[in-house]
């Protein structure tokens, strides 16, 4: 009998094993070892996709920029404060802190990931322009938004002196007499950014955020070299809720504002769509997306990512 129990117990082990492809295995063992063959030095952003995603409120996350980063995100946002000379990072001034700062959070840590993806030996002497962040895409470059929270004709000069070390890098996209020369770093001010210090800069290595409802009835001459990107809030423009049916004018007014934005070579971005209910909210997007907006406006990088 208990011969008989010790074979029931074993024939339930064995059906309990699930068969398993040798390749599987082989995987599992090189990944353990991590053997020379495996790296190579760009891996930091490893079979990463990259998306037309912007990352609202980045700073928000657990790990500003590297949060996005890891899900292909292309697009990021940092609030300022100039206080005391310091460029801090936050939402509101309750929540500003001395550690956080934009050189901590996201100038030298892109110095660092930039570094990575371009390193100097005898298979790049001769290499003619940067890689950007992304191993997968190593031309797309990574926007940069910086909302200046404090007054912007008092803030810009520092925020152009935080830039210098991705300046000093030839990391910058530039403007140089009208003319658009990409960079692997697309820096773009929005806003209490002031639109004429940013029309006096000459090279031009940060950028405005132009109003996308204002586009066809301004004043301002708007190009790709002054303003990249151009948003608006999608609230106050559009109101779609995503639950009801979208009405014909509501959708005209979308595709309307993205066409005027791409005939000046501008990419458009709405803001502040609706969060919740879930189901809305994809709506929302698949709306935008289907209408052709460039951006993908998102608090919820994951839900975004997996979109």
């Amino acid at each position: 009998m208990a011969g008989l129990t010790l074979l029931c117990s074993l024939l339930l082990m064995l059906s309990s094993v699930e068969a398993k492809p040798g390749v599987l295995t082989q995987i599992e063992n090189l990944t353990n070892s991590n053997p020379a063959f495996l790296r190579y030095p760009t891996q930091f952003t490893q079979n990463i996709m990259t998306k037309q995603i912007h990352s609202h409120n980045d700073y928000w996350r657990d790990v500003p920029l590297l949060r996005a980063i890891s899900l292909g995100v292309a697009s990021v946002e940092a609030d300022v404060w100039i206080v005391d000379g310091q460029l801090l990072i936050g939402h509101e001034p309750a929540a500003l802190t001395t550690d956080r700062t934009f050189d901590s959070l996201y100038i030298q840590p892109l110095v660092n990931i930039l570094a990575m993806q371009n390193p100097s030996d005898e298979f790049t002497v001769n290499a003619t322009s940067p890689n950007g962040v992304f191993d997968t895409s190593s031309g797309t470059p990574l926007q940069l938004l910086v909302d200046m929270k404090t007054d912007g004709t008092e803030t810009l000069p520092f925020v152009l002196k935080a830039l210098e070390p991705l300046r000093k890098a030839n990391y910058l996209t530039t403007a140089v007499q009208g003319n658009l020369i990409m960079g692997v770093i697309t820096v773009v001010g929005t806003g209490n950014t002031p639109l004429e210090g940013i029309q006096a800069l000459e090279p031009r290595d940060i950028f405005f955020d132009a109003p996308l409802n204002e586009l066809a009835n301004s004043s301002t001459m708007w190009n790709a070299s002054l303003a990249p990107l151009a948003s608006v809030d999608y609230e106050a423009v559009v109101g779609w809720n995503g639950i009801q049916n979208i009405t014909e004018e509501q959708r005209s007014t979308i595709t309307s504002l993205v066409q005027t934005a791409h005939s000046l070579g501008i990419k458009a971005r709405f803001w502040d769509t609706p969060a919740w209910p879930i189901q809305a909210r994809n709506n929302v997007w698949k709306e935008l997306l289907d209408d052709g907006a460039d951006w993908l406006n998102a608090d919820d990088l994951e839900a975004a990512s997996n979109f």
